[in-house]
């Protein structure tokens, strides 16, 4: 019965104590910071808490209960009532637009999904392990468990050469972008990919950096226009984002020759290699050459977002200046979860997790693609080898309408044309809708394919009409 914590102020002036504990006691529960139900602190451990007597606490509380402000019963110490009115609210501000019920947004995994049974099974087994010093000062590198289990594990499965010194570990993609803007600095821009993440670039300009946009066709990156006074380069080689398909090995050859002739820096951002389906594993670029790239990666895809887990494998002249961007003080990875995920790596959950990942995105790809054959002829399907999103290529001029036409069928999707680089010069990628089959609950996939390919229907036969009139 030591009840919870309790801030009070009785304030310095010379009144009753008791009067002034009743006072505050009341505007604790009026102002809400008391909720109903509360257990507050037996009446000694106040006392002492405030350094008032004992039988000041018992008498206040005793008022209190008798307004109907607490309730008291024996063996269950002093509470908060329920009956008492909650604060008045606020000044009330414009509600957030409610999510629309299909959630068919690109690189979402469905939370549902998550193994919690294996990764609790992780979690006891690191925690028995861990030694003390996991629970005290933080190495900005990451905790060297889960740096080796990387090691073992990127290698196996992704073709990468690194070691525990060469890897950092960090909270995703987007901070270890953050982390290479400042190391790299703004005197060079980076060249991007015509067709990529909006954020990414915006990121990118946040810290100072141009980017400078290379032209993408169904071989990935045009990595022959990279410009030779660029910094570096973000590339998604083993599946281009969000066009889809692997970098071509010549243009993954022509993007380390870049790297070596001009003293850029080549970053790998492998954000769903190991989710492929019906093709050959394709290795990290990074192999190629450690000493010009940069391969980063996450369990955003494969896990969670949610863990907040990410890694870069760097060459050895990068390292120190990475670490010293991170800092003593910089949020890190919690290190119970970095700990957790290498015992998950090291025994195998992982890779039979990404396996029935596998076996459950290629099942919903090919749903997809088969009832859009079947119900929007039309519609053209691509980028779909790999990953947790498909391109449905529109008829020219079709994609506004088949964005708004899915917005009021309830589907939450988005249009190819947001991904291009706004100073993208050269002909665009056709119309097209950029659909995660992902995240929805298997409940409600079915009516979310019901619900896109009326949509597009609806979406592509406004545009005939228009046309024909």
């Amino acid at each position: 019965m030591l009840g919870n914590d309790l801030h009070l102020d009785l304030g310095t002036g010379g009144g009753s104590r008791r009067a002034a504990l009743i006072t505050a006691l009341r505007e604790a529960v009026r102002e809400g910071r008391l909720a109903p139900g509360t257990l507050l602190p037996p009446y000694r451990s106040l006392a002492a808490d405030l350094g008032i007597a004992r039988n000041t606490v018992a008498d206040a509380y005793a008022e209190l209960v008798a307004e109907g402000w607490l309730t008291s019963r024996q063996g269950s110490g002093t509470r908060v009532a329920d009956r008492v009115a909650a604060p008045a609210p606020g000044p009330v501000r414009p509600a957030a637009p409610p999510p629309l019920p299909y959630d068919l947004v690109q690189g979402r995994p469905d939370p549902g999904a998550f193994p919690r049974g294996p990764w609790l099974a992780a979690a006891r087994r690191a925690l028995t392990d861990a030694p003390h010093e996991a629970f005290g000062t933080r190495d900005p590198h990451g905790r060297i468990e889960l740096r080796r289990a990387l090691v073992e594990y990127l290698a196996r499965v992704r073709g990468v050469r690194t070691t525990p010194e060469r890897i950092v570990v960090c909270s995703g993609a987007a901070h270890a972008l953050r982390l290479l803007a400042g190391v790299l600095g703004t005197e060079r821009p980076w060249a991007v990919e015509a067709y990529g993440l909006p954020f990414h670039r915006g990121l990118l300009a946040g810290a100072g950096v141009g980017t400078v946009p290379v032209a993408v066709d169904e071989d990935g990156a045009r990595t022959g226009e990279i410009p030779p006074g660029a910094g570096a380069v973000l590339l998604t080689p083993a599946h281009q984002f969000p066009t889809g398909g692997p970098l071509h090995p010549e243009r993954r050859a022509g993007a380390l020759e870049w790297a070596r002739r001009s003293g850029g820096l080549v970053v790998e951002d492998d954000y769903d290699g190991e989710l492929r389906y019906d093709r050959r594993p394709v290795g990290a670029l990074q192999g190629l050459d450690p000493e010009r790239a940069v391969l980063l990666g996450s369990v955003s895809k494969s896990l969670s977002p949610a863990l907040r887990l990410g890694w870069m494998c760097l060459p050895a002249a990068l390292v120190d200046a990475v670490v010293a961007a991170k800092g003593e003080r910089e949020p890190y990875a919690s290190a119970t979860d970095q700990l957790t995920l290498a015992a998950f790596l090291g025994s195998g959950a992982y890779d039979r997790h990404v396996r029935s990942m596998r076996r459950r995105h290629r099942e919903r790809r090919d749903r997809l693609a088969a009832v859009l054959a079947a119900r929007v002829p039309g519609v053209r399907v691509t980028g779909i080898a790999a990953g947790l999103h498909a391109v449905l290529e529109l008829p020219p001029g079709t994609e506004a309408a088949a964005l708004a036409a899915a917005a009021r069928h309830g589907v939450a999707t988005e249009g190819l044309a947001s991904y291009r680089h706004p100073d993208a010069r050269g002909p665009a990628h056709p119309d097209g809708l950029v659909v995660g089959y992902a995240t929805p609950p298997e409940r409600l996939y079915g009516a979310a394919l019901d619900a896109l390919c009326e949509a597009l229907t609806e979406g592509l036969g406004a545009r005939r009409s228009a046309s024909s009139s």
